[in-house]
Order: C-alpha cells, then sequence, then structure tokens
C-alpha cells in the first residue's frame, strides 16, 4: 500500500506535511495580495504627520504594544466594546503593523478622540491617577525628553521608499515641526489619531 510507504518513512511524512502547509498556507496569502480592500488605503487615510510618526516610535520603544494591541475583531463584544471592526486598508501606510494579539491593557484602535490631550497625559505620568486599578507603568521621563527631529526626514524617505506617499514638503518640513518638542507630545500625537479615519459606527 502506498500510505504504509508514507507512514513508514518519518522523512516523507515530514517532507509532505510541509509541501501540504504551504500549499495551503499560499492558497490563503496569495489572494489578499490581489484584493483591494486589503491592499489599497482606506478615504482619508494619509501618511502620519512628523510629530506623530515620532510619537509612534517612541510607542514602539517604550513597549506600549506589548499591552495594547490595535486590531478590533468583528464580533460584537469588540464593536461594542471598542468601535467599528479593524479593516486592512486603515494599515497599509504601517510599517511595522501594531496589530498584536495581547491584551493586558485595552485595545487602542480607535482610542483617538476619546480623551482629551490632558487626560492622556496624566495617565501617561501616573495611570493610577485617573483609573485607580490601573497596572500600566508610568512614564515620567517622557515629559523630559526633547525631540530633535535629527532622523524624521530620514524615516519619512525610507517609509516612501516602501509606498508611504509622504510628499517633498512634508519631507522638508519634518525637522521644524517635531524640533524642542517633547516625547509626550508627540506620543499623544500619535495617541490621538489611531482609529479616526473609520467612522465609528456603535
Amino acid at each position: 500500500m502506498k500510505h504504509e510507504i508514507v507512514e513508514k518513512n518519518v522523512g516523507l511524512l515530514a517532507v509532505l506535511i510541509l509541501v501540504v502547509i504551504s500549499l495551503g498556507g499560499l492558497a490563503e496569502i496569495v489572494p489578499l495580495f490581489f484584493q483591494k480592500e486589503t491592499t489599497q488605503p482606506v478615504e482619508g487615510l494619509e501618511p502620519l504627520p512628523a510629530l506623530a510618526l515620532e510619537g509612534r516610535d517612541i510607542y514602539i520603544r517604550e513597549g506600549c504594544n506589548n499591552c495594547h494591541s490595535q486590531m478590533i475583531r468583528p464580533f460584537r463584544a469588540e464593536t461594542e466594546r471598542y468601535g467599528h471592526y479593524s479593516v486592512a486598508g486603515e494599515f497599509v501606510y504601517d510599517h511595522p503593523f501594531l496589530w498584536g494579539s495581547k491584551r493586558t491593557g485595552p485595545d487602542l484602535a480607535r482610542v483617538g478622540g476619546r480623551y482629551s490631550d490632558e487626560w492622556h497625559r496624566a495617565h501617561l505620568y501616573n495611570p493610577r491617577d485617573v483609573v485607580p486599578e490601573s497596572i500600566m507603568p508610568a512614564y515620567p521621563w517622557l515629559f523630559d525628553d526633547t525631540l530633535t527631529g535629527a532622523h524624521t526626514a530620514d524615516k519619512m524617505r525610507a517609509l516612501r521608499e516602501l509606498g508611504v506617499p509622504y510628499r517633498d514638503e512634508q519631507i522638508a518640513g519634518a525637522r521644524a515641526a517635531v524640533q524642542g518638542k517633547k516625547e509626550i507630545t508627540a506620543l499623544v500625537a500619535y495617541l490621538q489619531q489611531l482609529g479616526t479615519v473609520i467612522e465609528d459606527r456603535r
């Protein structure tokens, strides 16, 4: 029997398993590259301004994405709590994307505009001042550290190579838009734009 040959040969069985998994993966993934809704930005999506771009890097540097996801699944329990489910077109300019799956803290995909700048600043300085049960660490150094903007334009140029449509004037004005600003200002600017391109239909 042919199946006995496969079952008794561990090496052959492993190779065939890998072939099947690879073909199945390709069948799932490849079509996504040809679907407009997964490759084209949603209407109104713009590249991050210089200050928010620096804020995103601070968000990653401080490990915020280790505890907060940025992807709302299309389930009632999630949309009722967080807002409209996430769509691929919102993230086409994200490099790397920050969807995540761990939620030690709440999902932040639709946090933009939900709270004032002052609330975010107080929350980041000492989370328990605004959410007494919070286990999030405080980030007081963000209020002291100042951005120079020395590499902001370089980041924009690199992102443009990846398809993010930064204009020449945005790149030219990047340093001036960032220089002298506190890190907390950049991080809040990033948080305040999260999810605002999709209408909240709750």
